[in-house]
C-alpha cells in the first residue's frame, strides 16, 4: 500500500508515518533512486520479512522515477512518500490521486514567516549574520517548524533551478539535518545553526 503525505508540519506527519509504518522503517532519498531500483524497492522482499515498511522522501523531485510509480501501486509493502510540497498539476499525480491516500500536514503560519526566509537568504552569503538574526527570534520558534520552513525555501529554489548542483546539495544537507534532529541527542538549534554556518560553502 502506498500513501502520499505532504506539507510543512513534519511533527504531525511523523506521527502519522509511524502510525502506519511502525517504529522501524527504511528511509530512502527519492533524489537518489533511479528507475531500475524501483522493482527491488517496491516489489522485492527483505531477507527477514515479506512485508517491508518504507519511507521515501521527496520522490516527486525525481520526475523520471515518480512517473513510474503508477506501475507499482500494487506493492505488497507499506510505503509512504513524504513531500514538503506536492505539485498537483502533474500527469502522474492526476493518475494516482484517486488510487492512493494523499494527506496534507500544514503548519500554522509563523509570525516570523518572512524573517525565516530572510535568515536563509542571508546565510547564503553570511552565516554569522544569519545566526545573529536567528538569535532574535529563536525563543519564539520551534526548531522543527523552523527547519521545515528552511526546507520549503530550499525546494522553491530547487524548483526554479532543478539542474542546479548547489540547490540539490542544499536539499541533501537539510535532509541530513532532519535525520539528525530525529536520531541524535544534539540540541536541534545547534544543528540548524551549523547548517546556516556552512550554507555559503555547500
Amino acid at each position: 500500500m502506498i500513501k502520499i503525505f505532504y506539507g510543512d508540519d513534519r511533527i504531525s506527519a511523523k506521527k502519522e508515518i509511524e502510525k502506519f509504518l511502525g517504529g522501524d522503517y527504511e528511509i530512502l532519498d527519492g533524489a537518489e533512486i533511479n528507475v531500475n531500483d524501483l522493482p527491488s524497492i517496491l516489489m522485492g522482499a527483505s531477507l527477514f520479512n515479506d512485508e517491508r515498511a518504507i519511507l521515501v522522501r521527496d520522490i516527486t523531485s525525481n520526475k523520471a522515477v515518480f512517473d513510474e510509480i503508477p506501475k507499482y501501486l500494487n506493492t505488497p509493502h507499506k510505503v509512504v512518500f513524504f513531500e514538503t510540497k506536492l505539485d498537483k498539476r502533474t500527469v502522474t499525480y492526476k493518475e494516482i490521486k484517486d488510487k492512493v491516500e494523499i494527506k496534507e500536514f500544514k503548519l500554522p503560519e509563523s509570525k516570523n514567516f518572512n524573517l525565516v526566509f530572510e535568515i536563509y537568504r542571508t546565510a547564503k552569503r553570511d552565516g554569522k549574520k544569519a545566526i545573529s538574526m536567528l538569535g532574535e527570534i529563536k525563543q519564539d520558534e520551534d526548531p522543527v517548524m523552523f527547519a521545515g520552513l528552511l526546507v520549503s525555501q530550499a525546494i522553491k529554489d530547487f524548483s526554479a533551478n532543478p539542474n542546479g548542483k548547489k540547490e540539490r546539495a542544499i536539499l541533501k544537507e537539510l535532509a541530513k539535518v532532519d535525520l539528525e534532529m530525529k536520531s541524535s541527542s544534539i540540541e536541534p538549534w545547534l544543528l540548524i545553526e551549523s547548517f546556516l554556518m556552512r550554507l555559503k560553502t555547500i
